[in-house]
């Protein structure tokens, strides 16, 4: 009867324990949605809805990382149908997180944030996706050039309708801060100075105006001489010479 007793009541509380982490799922799900649907509409994704379809949400965000979408695809599935394999397991569980970590970064470059920004997002991607979600970054996909923009597995080359394409940089472009170049990138020299446009053929600057003088005075234009005889009277003599 004990027996019964105790096996009834650990069957009760692994069922309470298993409701209650379905429920901690099922509100992470949503949180985690409703920040993803936030960041979607900062990149200028069409559809609210597209943040809330499971696996379908994590591609589109691998593709406005700059990793191709069906990469992520394929290590969600290797992770969900060959987790129970003996220690390959639990390796390929990690795939996906490896996968969303790169596209968080190259996200995360475009919103303004420095690469040390992804361990965040490794050990805490909900608090990283709220961060994002609501801060006042704007989103900027000219960015430097990934890594692996070379790789025809890695690098998204895919076009969905609503998701905008991810622009390439134009060669020489100074990489966005926080981004590490791949080796071999040489960025272009600086221009010496700066030249002036050449002026249109034919084209002739017009004449300066003459040096302006001053007006001559009229001919004959003498002053006037003194009249004749006007001598200054002669000073008043001394008080004593009057006396004598």
């Amino acid at each position: 009867m004990g027996d019964t007793t105790g096996s009834a009541a650990a069957a009760a509380a692994l069922l309470i324990f298993g409701f209650f982490l379905f429920v901690v799922a099922i509100a992470a799900y949503v949180i985690g949605s409703f920040f993803l649907m936030k960041v979607f509409e900062k990149a200028g994704v069409e559809g609210k809805w597209r943040a809330w379809v499971p696996v379908y949400n994590v591609m589109i965000f691998a593709k406005l990382g700059d990793v191709s979408p069906w990469v992520m695809l394929i290590a969600v599935g290797a992770a969900a149908v060959l987790n129970q394999v003996p220690v390959l397991g639990p390796l390929l569980g990690l795939l996906p997180l490896a996968v969303s970590a790169l596209a968080a970064w190259r996200v995360g470059l475009k919103l303004q944030k420095e690469t040390p920004w992804v361990v965040l997002y490794i050990f805490l991607a909900l608090v990283w996706l709220g961060i994002n979600a609501f801060d006042r970054s704007r989103w900027n996909p000219v960015v430097g050039p990934a890594p692996w923009a070379g790789n025809a597995f890695l690098a998204d080359a895919t076009v969905w309708a609503g998701v905008p394409v991810q622009p390439q940089p134009a060669a020489g472009s100074a990489p966005a801060p926080g981004f590490a170049p791949p080796a071999g990138y040489t960025p272009a020299a600086p221009s010496t100075g700066y030249a002036p446009p050449a002026p249109p053929t034919g084209y002739a600057p017009p004449a300066a105006p003459p040096a302006a003088s001053p007006p001559a005075p009229p001919a004959g234009d003498v002053p006037p001489a003194p009249p004749a005889g006007d001598v200054p009277p002669a000073p008043p003599a001394p008080a004593g010479d009057q006396n004598d």
